[in-house]
């Protein structure tokens, strides 16, 4: 991939990925609204964890880090992909059907599992419920998952960053029709999650189709690519099993304290926003792009690729982290207070949103970082750093809960993601020339920084003159938008200013060989 358009790649995910993550933010201050942090919105948002939990240790942690540099190496070769990708459907289809009765007949288990606190009163029968209709959402998502890795691998970006708009869609308009109707919140809620996954792999399926790929769902059979795309994705299932428990810790911590699963999963819905911006868009592009730069031996377009990679997640993920620790109070309350999400949701909400922002570019490093080891066929590596930093967070959330309360879950987050990123960081260190930060790369970085601080002071000050405008109910939103807006203009201009980037830096070009 050229430079131009690995820039125009990260761009493009980026793009549609920004306009997932507004739709997701839009169905997420929909159900804030419906159900505020009551037992329906904390059964709801765990029975709708449960599935998505399992997509990610199955289709888009474990199997596409396998999948996709196996795949872009044969369609690089011309060595049969059509029926690799083929094979990997059909086995991927019969697993995740196997575990899909499981889950569903375990669902009270798998509940508690997730959700100690549960035990005894309402919200326990209410996430069984939602959680056995949710669940086969899991085989439609994953095979939606391994079908957007094929196209990520051709180049086609649009139709695989698009999906997830659909989801958002048809939840909204599933909200806002169950209003309408009077119909029950919970159960349309639950009962629109499967329809929103067989939609998005309709949206790829034909979207594959068209790039000459119409796989068929064909007999599993174990070939000798299986079995290799097997051993490759094993560690990566058991460091996805640790990114799980991650996520198990949390809720563990926070089903203990009421109304917490519901600050910490809006507050983990609005920072989602940065990092799937950038840091999916990052790992979509750049994973294929490595793959056939290290398989062609190009080991300098391979360190331009990743310098610029790093570059870019960290020019757009230092400011978001600063503002959302700087103006926590002002975009939760003016997002999210109306309805039944009252005053007093808004403060723990905040502070929720000011730690996960604190680990913001931590967790965006990780996109960056991962594709040098998963390039290689190295998912052992990265699941040993796994464990580790799983050691951190439960030290840490369930060390401190008795003394911090539910902010915990959320600092054990944080600081887990760090300790991921400096160990694949160190770990890298032996990759040669690819894995090197080039001189523009070293250099923007302190600039880079420097501008996040100027708008940091800048947005502290706006916040405080703008605080009873902030607070009016005709005025708040027009505040909040000139607040964000007035930040945005003030780090472009610093960044600028401290040459942070460069307008030619948009136009593309290729790399030069003096950017070492």
């Amino acid at each position: 991939m050229k430079p131009i358009r690995l820039i125009r790649g990260f761009l493009t995910v980026g793009a549609w990925t920004l306009i997932s993550r507004i739709a997701g933010f839009v169905r997420d201050v929909l159900i804030a609204a419906y159900l505020g942090t009551g037992p329906v919105a904390e059964a709801f948002l765990v029975a709708f964890t449960l599935p998505n939990m399992f997509r990610r240790f199955f289709a888009e942690g474990a199997f596409n880090t396998a999948f996709v540099p196996l795949f872009s190496k044969k369609l690089e070769a011309g060595e049969d992909p059509q029926g690799f990708a083929e094979d990997a459907l059909a086995g991927l289809a019969l697993v995740v059907t196997l575990v899909s009765v499981v889950a569903m007949l375990a669902m009270p288990w798998l509940v508690l599992a997730m959700a100690g606190g549960f035990a005894g009163d309402e919200r326990l029968p209410l996430a069984v419920e939602y959680g056995r209709i949710c669940f086969p959402y899991i085989l439609f998502i994953s095979l939606t998952a391994l079908l957007s890795g094929l196209l990520n691998a051709g180049g086609r970006f649009i139709a695989a960053a698009g999906a997830p708009v659909l989801l958002n869609a048809i939840f909204i308009a599933a909200m806002v029709l169950a209003d309408h109707r009077g119909w029950d919140m919970g159960l349309t809620m639950a009962w629109a999650t499967p329809v929103t996954g067989a939609a998005q792999l309709a949206l790829v399926w034909v979207a594959a189709a068209r790039m000459g790929f119409p796989l068929r769902l064909r007999r599993p059979r174990l070939t000798p690519d299986i079995r290799r795309l097997v051993a490759i994705a094993a560690p990566a299932v058991l460091a996805g099993g640790v990114v799980q428990i991650n996520l198990l810790v949390g809720r563990q911590v926070g089903s203990f304290f009421e109304g917490a699963i519901a600050w910490l999963s809006y507050a983990d819905r609005l920072y989602q926003l940065p990092l799937g911006v950038v840091g999916i868009a990052i790992g979509i592009v750049l994973l294929p792009d490595l793959s056939r730069r290290l398989k062609a031996e190009d080991s300098f377009g391979s360190r331009y690729a990743y310098s610029r990679a790093t570059e870019f997640a960290l020019f757009l993920t230092v400011p978001a982290a600063v503002a959302l620790c700087v103006i926590a109070v002002p975009l939760i309350s003016v997002l999210y207070e109306r309805g039944a999400f009252g005053p007093g949701d808004t403060r723990p909400t905040a502070l929720s949103l000011a730690v996960y922002g604190a680990g913001l570019p931590a967790f965006v490093l990780q996109k960056v970082l991962q594709p040098l080891y998963f390039a290689r066929e190295d998912t052992a590596t990265p699941f040993r750093f796994a464990v580790w930093s799983m050691v951190v967070n439960a030290a840490l959330a369930v060390g401190l809960a008795p003394a911090l309360g539910f902010i915990a879950a959320a600092l054990g987050t944080t600081l887990a993601g760090w300790a991921m990123t400096l160990q694949l960081w160190w770990g890298s260190r032996h990759m040669g020339e690819a894995a090197r930060f080039d001189d523009r790369l070293r250099a923007r970085l302190p600039r880079t920084v420097a501008a996040s601080a100027v708008m940091g002071l800048f947005l502290w000050g706006a916040a405080q003159g703008l605080a009873q405008n902030l607070a009016a109910p005709g005025e708040r939103y027009g505040a909040l938008a000139l607040l964000v807006l007035g930040g945005m203009a003030v780090y472009a201009a610093a960044a600028w200013g401290f040459g942070a980037f460069r307008l030619a830096d948009f136009r593309g070009g290729a790399p030069r060989r003096d950017q070492r």
